[in-house]
């Protein structure tokens, strides 16, 4: 897929921003890059997120020819790949914005230089690979429970397993907006 491509998440429909927010423009989309919070976005601004960082992962990865050991197949199961790509992102829509000074890209291919060598490095601690992944490991601090026993598991196919992420991911946003909104009723 381009990264020109319209976005597309088949069998599930977000809620883009509203027209009125200060940073939309006239289609809703926002205008203005910002950062993603991971842990506290909203479940609908979750789905526009995952899709939109995953095109662009995918072009990424394409274009400058980056391998598993850099962008494994299965990098939004890993939290310090997500923290990390979604930094550089932004990063690259603040350095190719119009309005940006011409020698803002320069400064992005110099930070993308750096976010390689992390990105490697954490990708063979946690040992994701082209065909196979597993969890990152953890390591049980003392006076707690132990770490679980990780398992690998075989990547069959890379688009159903974003897929069926992203979902669970919203389904999982969308369960706790609906507690506290049960809970703000009740204590009304």
């Amino acid at each position: 897929m381009a990264f020109d491509e319209p976005l597309q998440f088949p069998g599930y429909e977000f809620e883009a921003p509203t027209p009125d927010s200060p940073d939309a423009d006239p289609e809703g989309l926002p205008t203005v890059p910002r950062p993603v919070n991971w842990n506290v976005l909203a479940s609908d601004r979750a789905a526009f997120e995952w899709v939109e960082l995953d095109r662009w992962v995918n072009w990424l990865r394409r274009t400058y020819g980056l391998g598993p050991s850099i962008i494994p197949p299965l990098w939004h199961r890993h939290s310090e790949l997500v923290w990390e790509l979604s930094a550089l992102h932004l990063h690259w829509l603040c350095a190719y914005d119009e309005e940006q000074h011409g020698s803002a890209p320069l400064g992005w291919h110099r930070d993308f230089d750096e976010a390689r060598e992390r990105l490697h490095d954490w990708v063979a601690a946690c040992g994701s690979r082209l065909d196979r992944d597993r969890a990152t490991r953890q390591t049980a601090w003392p006076g707690e429970a132990p770490a679980p026993a990780v398992e690998e598991t075989t990547i069959e196919d890379r688009a159903a397993d974003f897929r069926r992420f992203v979902v669970e991911d919203v389904a999982r946003r969308r369960a706790v907006e609906d507690a506290f909104m049960a809970a703000a009723a009740d204590a009304s």
